[in-house]
């Protein structure tokens, strides 16, 4: 007996693929200025690429049908589930949109959407210009909301850039809000250590969060902090 025949029956399993139907296309649109890399590993084809776009020059990514198999018997071929490129388009949008913060997937989020068929920048500037305008409002409501959710949170962490995203900094960028205090340079900073007690402290503040010492009392002085003295 052949070698082949001690192995697993489920090693041997075939994959019968339908023909896939030419005209089954959808195509994600996006505005969103990064690229977006999903992996669906449960579908084939499951890689997609969705490159960055902006208002002005938007990305597209066509998807096609994708496929799952379902095992029914041991001894027969694994039956193929497939998604069609609607479904595939819908679940690239919903997924990464869900999982990025302040995002509430109807006024605010990130510039993706998804047109049936196969579509070219001019077909998008002339038959849905609505959809487009609507992904730009959305985009600008999601980075507004960002750049709030970060000033909140520098507050409460006594300037910690540790709680300052990507998406945040690229928010106040696109907005023209550079002027921020999270917007600086703090790559050479991050980590510097308290002298009274040890812990991470941002160093361009005169007084640590944790144990609350004056760890710059120049600094202190020239923004006018006063402190109770004890006698």
């Amino acid at each position: 007996m052949s070698s082949i025949g001690f192995l697993n029956p489920l090693m041997r399993r075939r994959l019968i693929k339908a023909p896939i139907n030419p005209l089954d296309r959808a195509t994600v649109v996006s505005i969103y200025p990064k690229d977006i890399v999903e992996l669906k590993v449960t579908i084939q084809p499951g890689m997609f690429i969705i490159p960055a776009g902006s208002p002005e020059k938007p990305s597209f990514l066509t998807v096609g049908p994708s496929s799952w198999w379902k095992e029914v018997d041991e001894e027969q071929p694994l039956l193929e589930i497939p998604n069609s490129s609607i479904q595939i388009a819908d679940a690239l949008v919903k997924d990464y949109c869900n999982g990025v913060p302040a995002c509430d997937m109807s006024t605010r989020m990130p510039g993706l959407f998804f047109i049936p068929g196969t579509i070219t920048i001019k077909e998008l500037n002339e038959r849905h210009t609505d959809l487009l305008k609507n992904a730009i409002t959305r985009q600008k409501n999601w980075f507004i909301a960002l750049i709030h959710m970060a000033d909140t949170l520098w507050a409460r962490s006594n300037g910690n850039p540790v709680v300052i995203s990507d998406d945040m900094r690229m928010a106040a960028k696109l907005t023209n809000l550079v002027d921020k205090d999270w917007m600086k340079d703090f790559k050479m900073v991050a980590n510097v250590s308290c002298i009274a007690c040890g812990q991470p402290r941002n160093p361009l503040f005169p007084v640590c969060p944790n144990c609350h010492a004056i760890t710059d009392i120049k600094k202190a002085e020239e923004l006018g902090i006063v402190f109770a003295k004890v006698k």
